[in-house]
């Protein structure tokens, strides 16, 4: 299976409850890391994000629980504070139990154009929807997904962080 960005995302995202059938997982977060609202299984990064150039009002998962092989639909809302620049990116980490999977630097401003937007960003309310594919093959296993978002000028943006438990019990496939 090729593991890209948009894996790693559907990943992410699909870290809410229970899939039915085959898969099954369970979504843990620290306690003392904030909840992202919505329908989601995202926490931030760290306690305070008050300096945050975006602050997320809500992201929502459909359909929730997310099915392997099915198609994912993400709507997410917030306000931007600040002008999103061209050069903006994604620090992106996936790790399948121990396994670091992913671990590079993504343009933020590629990623934003498959949602139909184009950098600069401008301030303001900002709703996005996106649909992502959630491949049938994604192997049994506990994920992490860190994914910390600056500006061009390094401002932080957010910084999102999930863990996902994918296939059998917790105790079956923890690495």
């Amino acid at each position: 299976m090729r593991f890209n960005t948009a894996t790693c995302l559907a990943v992410c995202a699909s870290a809410a409850s229970a899939l039915p059938g085959f898969f099954s997982q369970d979504v843990t977060a620290a306690d003392d890391k904030p909840s992202v609202p919505g329908s989601n299984p995202l926490v931030y990064c760290n306690a305070e994000h008050s300096s945050d150039i975006v602050s997320i009002t809500s992201v929502d998962l459909s359909p929730n629980p997310p099915a392997a092989g099915s198609t994912l639909e993400i709507k997410a809302t917030g306000t931007v504070y600040e002008p999103i620049l061209e050069g903006a990116y994604i620090n992106l980490v996936v790790k399948y139990g121990l396994i670091r999977l992913i671990n590079q630097e993504v343009d933020l401003c590629e990623q934003t154009e498959k949602a139909d937007l184009k950098c600069p960003i401008e301030k303001g309310v900002l709703s996005i929807t996106k649909s992502v594919e959630i491949p049938k093959e994604v192997p049994p296993g506990k994920y992490t997904v860190h994914a910390e978002v600056l500006n061009a000028d390094d401002k932080p943006i957010t910084c999102l962080e999930a863990t996902v438990q994918f296939g059998g019990s917790k105790s079956d496939n923890e690495l």
